[in-house]
């Protein structure tokens, strides 16, 4: 009897930041030509449910190759459901599907920059810390963890950065690119960011449905990919204290009138910061411990946009301003950020 295996996956209820969770189903020739199951899970295990009622449903919503296992083998991502088929609070896909649908003769198109930091798994220190070719004092215990004393390090070499000691687990981030073009995810690039051991990959262009899921699939070979290496993969907006870039999830997008004027670009940009504090508060856990008006970033406290201006709230490229017509770029989303809601806020902002 033929079989695949598949890895439904999901995000589940931890608070403040919630997490993604997996399990592998075998499926059957008999259900080979059939759509994917739905299937349940012990919602009281994952902060979805009490144990008194912990039945909680997955439907599966997108599919692609696993690249992490055999030919054939599939992962699955699902919207989390209720027993009685409405969606479950924690099912924040829901509400973008309705507002994609409402708004979608505008045609939305979005590319996430996802950066992320690697971990030792023993010190919970950034990779590469201790490898760093030029200490100076050592380091101190803070809220996230290890940090840097007195700017132990200069964050300058690491950016798009080569060579040992620099570009600091490389190997990591190479595999799990590999694994994203194998899943047939429209990954962009990837680049090595401006902390030892911190990277970015970028997914897009593609609507706010498509690039949310691609996103959560793409962060969940991320940290597949990482158990092989024994590091782990952080998310924390500010994984270091002290004088190092924090790590966002910039988030270009553009309509169909953006990407044919320039005033439309500019009125989306204003249109932006009219809901300024909703999108503040729904941009990801610790906020504001990156967005400080230092490090490339505009203080979460106001809101401002230029061009070519990474202290700036929002960043008109150059280009755009150049050629007449294109996207922005909303610099605020934190790493940690629920993309389902980034995206739904930034098209509600903007119709």
């Amino acid at each position: 009897m033929g079989y695949f295996k598949a890895e439904y996956i999901w995000v589940d209820g931890t608070e403040p930041t919630p997490q993604l969770r997996s399990k592998t189903k075998i499926i059957n020739d008999s259900e080979k030509s059939q759509d994917l199951p739905v299937w349940g899970f012990d919602g009281s295990s994952t902060n979805q449910a009490d144990g008194g009622n912990s039945d909680c449903v997955l439907k599966p919503v997108f599919v692609c190759p696993d690249p992490m296992r055999a030919a054939g083998d599939k992962l699955v991502l699902c919207e989390v459901y209720n027993v009685d088929d409405t969606p479950h609070a924690t099912n924040t896909r829901a509400l973008l599907r309705g507002t994609h649908e409402k708004y979608k003769e505008r045609e939305f198109w979005f590319g996430l920059e996802q950066e992320y930091t690697f971990l030792n798994g023993i010190s919970n220190m950034p990779l590469g810390f201790f490898q760093a070719r030029r200490q100076k004092k050592g380091f101190q215990m803070s809220e996230n963890g290890m940090a840097p004393i007195d700017n132990i390090l200069d964050q300058g070499p690491y950016y798009c950065s080569v060579g040992t000691g620099l570009a600091v687990g490389r190997p990591i981030a190479e595999s799990h690119l590999e694994a994203c073009l194998l899943a047939n995810l429209q990954i962009s690039g990837i680049n090595a960011e401006v902390m030892p051991g911190q990277w970015e990959f970028q997914v897009g262009p593609l609507n706010p449905l498509e690039v949310s899921d691609q996103l959560l699939i793409a962060r969940w070979l991320l940290e597949r990919v990482a158990e092989d290496y024994n590091v782990a993969v952080s998310l924390d907006p500010k994984p270091a204290d002290g004088d190092w870039n924090g790590a966002g999830c910039h988030t270009n997008f553009s309509t169909k009138e953006m990407r044919e004027s320039y005033d439309a670009c500019e009125e989306a940009a204003k249109a932006l910061g009219e809901t300024h504090r909703l999108h503040v508060r729904n941009y990801g856990r610790d906020i504001e411990k990156r967005l400080t008006g230092k490090h490339e970033t505009c203080s979460y406290k106001e809101y401002k946009y230029g061009i070519s201006d990474r202290t700036a709230s929002v960043r008109i490229p150059w280009q755009v301003k150049r050629d007449g017509k294109g996207y922005i770029e909303d610099r605020r989303p934190n790493a940690n950020c629920d993309p389902y809601v980034v995206t739904r806020l930034i098209v509600e902002a903007v119709s």
